[in-house]
């Protein structure tokens, strides 16, 4: 869990039994397998969309990623962003791979006002 946070002191007992908890729940460990059998990159990576499709994408996006992320680069972000026409991309400083629980209140105030601003 290290890897998704820039700050270590967020990787703490409570959050390690939630992800614990929802790892154990009847069912989700048949439901990672069916979505991602062995081997599992290859799995993975046939998830990944064409570049063409992704560039097609007419709707408005937002992108969010964390500068510091260890789990996906930035560069993958900038990508998207390169692609897709109507996209926003919001980087978060000082931020590992999960921005919603990071940066919680901004994070919630960004998704909010991407959505009300949509909805216009």
């Amino acid at each position: 869990m290290r890897l998704n946070f820039l700050s270590v002191t967020l990787v703490n007992d409570e959050l390690a039994r939630m992800r614990y908890e929802a790892s154990i729940r009847p069912g989700f460990q048949e439901a990672f397998s069916q979505m991602f059998p062995a081997p599992r990159q290859r799995s993975v990576d046939g998830l990944a969309s064409p570049e063409a499709s992704i560039g097609a994408l007419p709707h408005q996006t937002l992108i969010i990623h964390g500068r510091e992320d260890k789990v996906i680069p930035l560069a993958n972000s900038y990508r998207l962003f390169e692609l897709i026409a109507k996209s926003q991309l919001h980087v978060f400083g000082q931020c590992g791979h999960w921005t919603q629980i990071e940066h919680a209140a901004r994070f919630n105030r960004l998704v909010g006002d991407f959505f009300a601003e949509a909805a216009i």
